[in-house]
């Protein structure tokens, strides 16, 4: 084979999604197979690479190894929160401006919630059109004889246009050993008459499942509200609470490390929304107000729709067939492996 041959082969094994390239037709596949490449994934506005997260597309264009090109037009036509590139510089500055979200009004009705209780859960039995989304934020002192053991002290609900529904000091059903004053805030006279665990998770449960039973919650087309948190698992073990349909910011793929692993809420809030949380004595109305916008800013992302996005197509064709696809085709029956937020609009 001589060397035009070679590279022209070289090129129809080239992944379409990530630009590997492989020596066969057959590794090219197996690769497609297991790396779940979709219009999911985060992409390069510039070479449209696709990227397994936006941490991997943000070292794609600004890392310290970039690929120099996309850096360039990046550095004069690219937005540094949500990575799209804009027509002009001129669109770029007014995009920035409003792509960057304020602390502003979170810290002022954060201030608020101090002030006492807020208790507006209610039940509609899914009488509201489309997807209710409320997202919930706890703090935690500490129990044990070190300390070390999470109690929730308090817990905060805000829905999708940040306003509070809940807000209540939580009487933890063991002695508190440490208050974690300098990040919490909260003291023991805050605890003394506040409501109880047992309460807290009933009232919350119920106002969850909106009037369904917890058996009948299922992903699409639920009466159930879709929770949305950081560490959702950790606070609902702290809640003593299990409920299902959740929108967690700290295991979303495109939100977590090159390495998987997931990044702090305070990282994510200043790199993707542009302001800083988390800073001296922390309030859960922040998180919530930071969990719900980045929540909201991946499920507005205009993704093409698929027939069956969650349905593995390489399954149901045989390898022959595959072999003798485009790099391109191959790409267009890839499916994401993670339920993209944007499914929920």
């Amino acid at each position: 084979m001589d060397h035009r041959s070679e590279s022209t082969e070289t090129l129809r094994n080239k992944c379409a999604a990530c630009f590997r390239q492989f020596n066969r037709k057959e590794h090219l596949v197996e690769h497609m197979k297991v790396s779940h490449h979709s219009g999911h994934e985060p992409m390069c506005g510039i070479c449209n690479k696709h990227c397994r997260s936006f941490e991997s597309l943000r070292e794609h264009l600004i890392g310290p190894l970039p690929k120099q090109e996309c850096k360039n037009i990046f550095s004069i036509l690219g937005c540094r929160f949500c990575l799209t590139i804009l027509d002009n510089p001129n669109s770029r500055r007014a995009h920035e401006g409003r792509c960057q979200f304020s602390s502003v009004n979170a810290g002022l009705l954060a201030r608020l919630a101090n002030l006492g209780i807020h208790d507006k859960l209610s039940i509609d039995s899914g009488r509201t059109r489309g997807p209710q989304v409320v997202a919930l934020a706890c703090k935690m002192v500490g129990g044990g004889s070190d300390g070390s053991l999470d109690l929730c002290a308090r817990i905060c609900i805000i829905d999708e246009y940040e306003n509070i529904i809940f807000h209540t000091y939580v009487k933890p059903p063991i002695p508190v050993t440490n208050y974690r004053y300098e990040t919490t805030g909260i003291r023991p006279e805050y605890l003394k008459e506040a409501m109880p665990l047992k309460q807290v998770q009933k009232r919350i449960q119920e106002f969850l499942c909106n009037g369904e039973p917890m058996w009948k919650i299922r992903p699409k087309g639920s009466k159930a509200r879709i929770l949305v948190g950081h560490g959702l698992d950790h606070d609902l073990k702290c809640l003593q609470l299990d409920y299902p349909l959740i929108r967690d910011t700290a295991d979303y793929p495109p939100l977590m490390k090159t390495s998987k692993l997931s990044n702090s809420l305070k990282y994510l809030t200043q790199a993707y929304l542009g302001y800083d949380i988390q800073i001296g004595i922390q309030d859960p109305y922040d998180d919530c107000v930071a969990t719900m916008r980045l929540y909201m800013r991946m499920r507005s992302q205009a993704h093409i729709k698929e027939d069956y996005p969650l349905v593995n197509n390489f399954e149901s064709r045989r390898q022959s067939e595959l072999e003798r696809m485009s790099p391109e085709e191959l790409l267009d029956i890839s499916r994401s492996d993670y339920y993209c937020w944007c499914l929920d609009s």
